[in-house]
């Protein structure tokens, strides 16, 4: 299965640009209903299906499972998890789901209106 990665970073950062944070919004507001894996600062990895995102780019997840139980035992019982967007490294998405084309020309226009203003 490929799949793409897709590096987070919060909200916060991108204050200074909010287009950027408002493309990775609208983005991920896309995926909602799909599978994804979530991995986290502290490399916890967490595979569910990706309900709902927010402007701040936190994250919940139904149906959760983590790959390395072995060293979060205790993740074992979770099911549903709300994610800060700030804690979040990386997302990786399936490669069905991703149209690259579509977000490179949204970055581009993107990137354009910031030139201008």
């Amino acid at each position: 299965i490929f799949c793409h990665r897709v590096l987070v970073c919060s909200a916060r950062h991108f204050s200074a640009r909010p287009a950027v944070t408002m493309l990775f919004f609208s983005f991920f507001k896309t995926l909602v209903g799909k599978e994804v894996v979530v991995e986290l600062k502290n490399d916890l990895a967490i595979r569910g299906t990706l309900h709902s995102v927010d402007q701040f780019l936190n994250v919940k997840l139904l149906q959760v499972t983590v790959d390395d139980r072995e060293n979060f035992p205790h993740m074992q019982s979770v099911k549903t998890c709300f994610i800060r967007g700030s804690v979040i490294k990386y997302v990786q998405l399936p490669a069905s789901e991703v149209d690259t084309e579509l977000l490179q020309d949204a970055t581009r226009r993107e990137m354009a209106q910031q030139k201008q203003n």
